[in-house]
């Protein structure tokens, strides 16, 4: 790992706009790497400077103002991270669009509704793959413009406003690259961007954020957790998702980091070991993988190769918490540089090597997901918030880091307790509203300006906070009880066999819980119960569900009594986005999954 340069970190004043920010990188850091992309033509890694990216992204704006558009309009892509991500994006907002992201995964009939909603002029799409995701709501975008691709489309299907992207852009400028995209003069406080919330239940709401909500919270992430120009993210997180965007984008750029942007999920192990990142932004499910694939690896050691990894764990977490100041020196630290020359320094070469800093935010992550990175070594924090507040709201230090928690306040956050444990909060990053829905502003937002989270939490004397469950998500069994169903959910899934996990009860009189397994660990177990895995209904007959029960009720064993699973029942097929069952945050939507397994839930439910 290189010696870090000296900060360079662009303040929310000298930048303006999001446009401004960047304008004001390409001033300080024209020549240096701003961007790194795996070209499929070539199949080799490019970069682009700073330099190059304000020259694309002036191409771009001569093209924009060729349609017709004003400030203020709404345009929307649809796009996997790459740099034509940032250049549509940082064009639109240099003139004064408004910038609406969608998911590539999402349904169909979701985009054309935020499409219509947000009353969007241009679209911009990646490829067929888009094109053909759209098909079946292309008759109901009659008010867009235009729909440009970033790839030639095969089969545009007679449809004259679809044009690809090297056909529209124009000619290349010679400008200076400091001068060459315009910033148009907007108030901080204009509307930039326009993220449509995707909602377990009901249409998705449009958060609309200005420029310096997202600037602000940028500002003040990176002063809990430094970054710097020699630092290189590894961007895999959709871009659309809030927390990317200001994070792993917007941040980057204020500090002067470069960012590199993964294949594709199932290509990261590769990308990682290939780009060799600094920083990584995460959602803790891809941790979750990671420590589950790890679990099933060690089934298959030694007992003396087991004992050895756990014991690296086990000496990292206690040297943490010495190094934290929460626990005295021990001997056992002595053991510290054989452990990591063994066991903890081959698995962070598996994250490339040179990994600086993970952040993990949009969940909660398991205590013992988080105990195994951070006791291997890995400098693993974690952040909380909500898109509707920009989105950052807590997160840890490395010099004050408690992992089960998720942090502190950001500097100009104020957080209080409200009715019932609920998280209230008032922020700079504070969103200016949902898009053309009073009602549900003044439902989230009260008279006083304070956000109502719909989480229930604790706080320390510091203000640190510890999220307990959701106000909303709460099951009540048929005699009173109450049980916080994510907890639940998360203990059992920790369990490498179980990939997804819902528990239900609500109005029953016990819990029962639907569960898609992992396929290789069912395999295996089938394997050593010696049934035939293709036997109609295996999951679900004896022996594999008292295996699988024994399992779930092994990983709760710490709940109270009355929050016990008293019937499983198991699946292959995982639940997914395409499917409609999770959102493209990948939160479940609770409803439409209990409404497709009714008939099992109504079997595990028969006779009480």
């Amino acid at each position: 790992m290189t010696q870090m340069k000296e900060r360079d970190v662009i303040t929310p004043e000298e930048a303006g706009t999001l446009a401004g920010l960047f304008r004001e990188r390409v001033r300080r850091s024209g020549d240096a790497e701003a961007y790194r992309y795996h070209n499929p033509d070539s199949g080799s890694w490019e970069s682009l400077s700073w330099n190059q990216m304000a020259l694309r992204i002036a191409r771009w704006q001569a093209a924009l103002r060729r349609e017709d558009l004003e400030a203020g309009d709404r345009v929307a892509l649809m796009l996997r991270n790459a740099p034509e991500w940032v250049q549509f994006d940082i064009a639109a907002s240099g003139l004064g669009l408004v910038m609406v992201p969608l998911y590539t995964q999402d349904r169909a009939e979701n985009i054309a509704y935020i499409l219509q909603n947000a009353g969007v002029k241009l679209l911009l799409i990646g490829d067929d793959e888009h094109w053909d995701l759209l098909k079946p709501v292309r008759g109901e975008l009659g008010f867009l413009l235009r729909i440009l691709s970033v790839r030639r489309c095969r089969d545009p299907g007679h449809e004259p406003r679809l044009r690809c992207l090297e056909d529209w852009l124009g000619p290349e400028t010679d400008a200076d690259p400091a001068e060459a995209v315009q910033v148009a003069p907007l108030d901080p406080d204009t509307l930039a961007t326009i993220v449509y919330t995707s909602g377990t239940t009901g249409r998705p709401k449009g958060v609309m954020l200005s420029h310096v909500n997202i600037l602000w919270n940028a500002h003040a992430s990176q002063r809990m957790a430094a970054v710097y120009p020699d630092d290189l993210f590894l961007s895999f997180l959709p871009l659309s998702h809030t927390f990317e965007r200001t994070v792993g984008y917007y941040l980057s750029m204020m500090c002067g980091a470069a960012v590199a942007y993964n294949r594709s999920i199932p290509e990261l192990a590769e990308d990682l070991l290939a780009i060799r990142p600094t920083v990584l932004i995460s959602v803790p499910r891809i941790f979750e993988r990671v420590y589950n694939r790890i679990q099933a690896q060690l089934e298959e050691k030694s007992p003396v190769a087991r004992a050895l990894f756990n014991s690296a764990v086990t000496v990292g977490w206690r040297r943490f918490e010495y190094r934290q100041g929460r626990t005295g020196w021990s001997p056992a630290l002595l053991a510290w540089p054989l452990l990591d020359a063994l066991v903890a320094r081959k698995v962070m070469q598996k994250l490339g090597g040179r990994m600086r800093l993970a952040i993990s935010g949009g969940a909660a992550l398991p205590p013992r997901v988080s105990r195994l990175f951070v006791g291997l070594g890995l400098n693993l924090l974690q952040g909380y918030g909500l898109t509707e507040t920009s989105p950052v709201l807590c997160a840890s230090t490395l010099e004050d880091n408690v992992p089960d928690s998720a942090g502190l306040p950001l500097p100009d956050v104020e957080v209080r307790l409200g009715a019932g444990d609920e998280l209230l909060v008032r922020s700079p990053g504070v969103m200016l509203g949902y898009w053309d829905n009073p009602e549900a502003t003044a439902a989230m937002i009260d008279d006083d300006g304070w956000l109502h989270t719909g989480d229930k939490v604790r706080m320390d004397a510091r203000d640190r906070v510890w999220i307990t469950g959701r106000c909303k998500e709460i099951i009540v069994l048929s005699n009173g009880e109450k049980v916080p169903p994510g907890d639940m959910e998360m203990a059992i899934s920790m369990d490498p066999l179980f990939d997804q996990v819902m528990v239900l009860g609500d109005g029953h009189p016990f819990l029962t819980a639907l569960i898609v397994v992992n396929p290789d660990q069912a395999q295996l177990e089938l394997k050593r119960l010696n049934v035939d895995p293709d036997t109609p209904g295996v999951l679900n007959t004896e022996p594999f569900k008292s295996l699988a029960e024994a399992r779930v009720r092994e990983q709760i064993k710490t709940f109270p009594g009355y929050a016990q699973i008293h019937g499983i029942t198991c699946y292959r097929e995982a639940w997914t986005i395409e499917s409609g069952l999770l959102t493209p945050t990948l939160k479940l939507r609770r409803d439409k999954v209990a409404a497709e397994a009714a008939g099992d839930i109504d079997r595990m439910y028969a006779g009480h």
